[in-house]
């Protein structure tokens, strides 16, 4: 009897250590978390810590999903599941600045009706079907509205920061003002060659749009303090007052767009002079190498354009950069499918220098630098340009994002401006240099047409989505720019894979095999039946009815190997599954049981001792 009171008491007194532990959990241990994934897909990053702390006022986030709608779609909810957690892993970190809400938008609701007030258009799964919401709404304490539509799992490796950008928005709202300086027409005007009137750029238009814009005069030296992004398109003959303002705008937190060219052909110099940018003071302590008398051409992504007496050829310095030449992993350039250009110049990160250099837009690997003398006097010809080409085997940087500690270009101010005011050096440098000024022009990326007297502009290369994406991010805080690209939640099934990969190499074997025989057979039957000669019985000869029956035999026979290929594929990938199972189930219970008794025992001779 007393060893059973014993027992319960002690079973009590175990309930209530666990209580008191949950308890203590609760309030002291909330807001720790461990992350054991790879590439911590569950944890915020430095960088948008850095950019929760910056928050002072109140941020209301609505996540919308249809979880009801969304049962039997799997991949949908287990990617909602993780959204919804990096969701809950802001709110923690934003130290009660960012108030969360889990919103199930069901038929006919409320809570539908909110999400038609966001803007989230549901995604009909059928046609019949209930629609799926799977988006974020945001509003700030002046009732600004952001919004993410529609999580795509395609881009879940962005997801950190585009729910960053969406709070910083709401926490920043005033809007984003870029100055230019340019030495090209952006603006449109007298055309010399034409005698009309050019308009402005598609891309400068668009700008304008987006943003606030001001097109600044070069000998104004001054820079607006409300510039958020500073873009420089074909930077020539700056004087030491306008360098010195760039550069100490740079090192007081100003980001730079700088748009180079060893040949830019969009601008209106008088025929057959090379046009020439250049920032070499200022790249020289931004630790950028680039030599304005050397072109990049390329013999892989040459476009195809027409020649002047008529017909086409490949032009090597005008380049078409696709997918193996632009970075994935930067959110700049990610999504980019295509951008055109002509005359790149080459950039590289300079011996020495401590800032980073991160490549955005690179040539294929067979490329090579041409004097720009040699290429300007030979730029209509392209058969020409590839009579001079000769394969480096090199991939050169076309556009960079480059960042990091700097100090100024100059050891002391310009006559006239107070020393006190001078910035020597800066630890957040951030800017993105495009070796290139042609993608800019109309003539790159966009046709224009007419549509009853209005214009419009129909793309053909992505070449604006790069400008936008590029002042987009500069635009953002410090601490927004340094988000990056993280993993994946979905992870593949590698080994698998590869199984099926090689098992699929062996079917595709196997099937071409069958197809030659067949095809030499019919070409044997083809023989014989031309040898009975015209007008012969249509019987078939001993001979042929051999070759046929030997035919159906060996087809019969390697359609045996072609399954006998998809069984052992199976049986592999089964006997795969049944290893996993086996460590998942039996194995790693058993060896943490094993584990527990010999602790066990460990403190029961401990305490004997």
């Amino acid at each position: 009897m007393q060893n059973k009171i014993t027992n319960s008491f002690g079973l009590l007194a175990i309930a209530f250590v666990f209580l008191c532990a949950a308890l203590l959990n609760n309030v002291l241990f909330d807001k720790v978390r461990v992350d054991l994934t790879e590439n911590q897909i569950y944890t915020v990053s430095n960088a948008t810590k850095k950019l929760l702390q910056d928050i002072d006022e109140p941020i209301n986030l609505y996540f919308f999903f249809s979880d009801k709608t969304s049962e039997g779609y799997t991949g949908i909810r287990n990617y909602a599941s993780r959204v919804k957690s990096l969701l809950e892993e802001f709110e923690v970190a934003s130290n009660g600045h960012i108030n969360l809400q889990i919103i199930d938008p069901e038929p006919f609701s409320e809570s539908e009706d909110k999400a038609d007030e966001f803007g989230l258009n549901g995604v009909k799964l059928s046609a019949a079907g209930d629609s799926l919401y799977f988006g974020l709404g945001g509003t700030n304490s002046l009732d600004d509205r952001e919004t993410i539509a529609f999580f795509d799992p395609q881009q879940e490796s962005f997801l950190e920061y585009e729910i960053a950008k969406l709070i910083y928005k709401l926490s920043n709202p005033k809007p984003v003002q870029i100055s230019f300086i340019s030495d090209l027409p952006l603006e449109g005007g007298p055309n010399r060659m034409t005698g009309r009137m050019d308009p402005a750029w598609a891309i400068y238009e668009q700008l304008q749009q987006l943003y606030q814009v001001e097109l600044l005069e070069k000998e104004n030296a001054a820079i607006p303090e409300k510039t958020d992004v500073l873009v420089l398109v074909h930077p020539k003959n700056y004087d030491e007052a306008l360098q010195y303002a760039i550069d100490q705008y740079v090192l007081k937190g100003g980001k730079v767009i700088a748009f180079v060219d060893p040949n830019a052909e969009s601008s209106p110099s008088a025929m057959g002079i090379s046009s020439r940018s250049n920032l070499a003071q200022l790249f020289k302590v931004w630790g950028v190498a680039y030599d304005p008398e050397k072109i990049v051409v390329d013999a892989e992504s040459g476009l195809e354009i027409h020649l002047p007496n008529g017909g086409s050829g490949r032009h090597i310095g005008y380049l078409g950069l696709s997918d193996n030449n632009i970075d994935r992993e930067d959110v700049t350039t990610a999504s980019l499918e295509l951008i055109n250009g002509a005359s790149f110049g080459s950039l590289s990160k300079l011996e020495g220098s401590k800032t980073n250099f991160e490549p955005l837009v690179m040539s294929s690997v067979h490329s090579s630098l041409m004097d720009s003398s040699k290429y300007t006097s030979s730029a209509k010809d392209p058969q020409a340009l590839l009579t001079e080409f000769q394969d480096a085997n090199t991939q050169y940087t076309l556009a960079a994002r480059v960042s990091g500690p700097i100090k100024s270009a100059f050891e002391n101010p310009p006559e006239g401006i107070d020393p006190a005011s001078h910035q020597s050096e800066a630890d957040n440098f951030q800017a993105i240099i495009v070796a290139d000024t042609d993608i800019l022009s109309d003539r790159f990326w966009v046709n224009r047409n007419n549509f009853f007297g209005s214009p419009i502009l129909v793309p053909f290369a992505n070449n604006s989505d790069l400008v936008t994406n590029i002042v987009e991010n500069l635009s953002g805080s410090v601490a927004l720019i340094n988000i990056r690209a993280r993993g994946r939640y979905a992870r593949p099934f590698e080994v698998v894979d590869q199984l099926t990969l090689d098992a699929e190499a062996k079917f595709r074997q196997k099937e071409q095999e069958l197809q030659a025989r067949l095809k030499e057979t019919e070409s044997k039957l083809s023989d014989l039946q031309t040898q009975q000669g015209e007008g012969a019985a249509l019987v078939l000869t001993p001979e042929q009815e051999s070759t046929i029956e030997a035919f159906l035999k060996e087809k019969i026979e390697i359609r045996k190997e072609l399954r006998e290929v998809r069984h052992q594929l199976d049986k592999d990938i089964d006997a795969l599954g049944t290893v996993l199972k086996f460590i998942n189930i039996a194995f790693m219970p058993c060896l943490l049981t094993l584990l527990l008794i010999f602790v066990a025992r460990q403190i029961r001779h401990r305490q004997v001792i």
